[in-house]
């Protein structure tokens, strides 16, 4: 008997003991979800498909199946675009003097763990920023000529760039630097969703001033491309 009780109460204090850890971890997530910043896995760093066949396999998709996104997905898609790549800040696409100018959006319809809204992917601490809530890939589809990939996509990548931060260095050669840039973080972008088996159509037809209102982006900040995504 006596054994009994101290074997129920070791096992009673493992369990308060570890109490304190769970709620906090609990705590976190919903402090982090109140604040409106939301932590991305770590992505990988070493997959099994090569650059070769998915520049072999690239082609574009304009019709997508039901099957969500995961987080991890969309983790993996912001890494290749614009993800920090060592203790310097030197990230994934190349930058003219390191200003990098451009800046992601997503807006999130059907990816799990990740509620429908409208995210700015803040690099430096790999999390989303939530901008707005609610599915805003009608609005977009809208902005852009009515193309049926936005619609039809899990998620809607959106590219913008502000000029200034190169303009400010390079005069108007700055301007060309970041389209050049805008091509550097699309092509990642594609490349890593090729080989994750991901569908991606690359869209530049768009209303500026109208994408801009659904991003609530400042008047120094460029839509410059959109690249829906989605399972093939």
């Amino acid at each position: 008997m006596k054994y009994d009780r101290l074997i129920i109460f070791a096992i009673m204090f493992v369990l308060f003991a570890s109490m304190p850890i769970s709620i906090e971890k609990g705590y976190a997530m919903d402090r982090n979800m109140n604040s409106g910043i939301i932590a991305l896995p770590e992505p990988v760093k070493d997959g099994s498909v090569s650059v070769e066949k998915a520049l072999w396999n690239r082609r574009t998709t304009r019709s997508f199946s039901t099957r969500p996104l995961s987080l991890q997905d969309v983790s993996q898609l912001l890494w290749a675009g614009q993800g920090v790549t060592g203790s310097r800040g030197f990230r994934t696409a190349p930058s003219a003097g390191a200003l990098y100018p451009l800046e992601i959006y997503v807006a999130s319809g059907n990816v799990k763990n990740l509620p429908a809204g409208l995210y700015h992917y803040r690099t430096e601490s790999h999390d989303l920023e939530i901008v707005s809530r609610g599915d805003h890939r009608t609005s977009i589809w809208e902005a852009a000529l009515q193309q049926s990939a936005i619609k039809e996509a899990n998620a809607v990548f959106v590219i913008t760039g502000i000029f200034s931060r190169s303009t400010e260095k390079y005069g108007r050669r700055g301007m060309q630097y970041v389209l050049i840039e805008t091509g550097h973080v699309a092509q990642n972008l594609i490349l890593q969703a090729e080989a994750m088996g991901i569908g991606h159509a690359p869209i530049g037809a768009f209303q500026d001033e109208v994408l801009k209102e659904v991003l609530k982006i400042d008047q120094d900040a460029h839509p410059l491309y959109i690249i829906p995504v989605g399972y093939k």
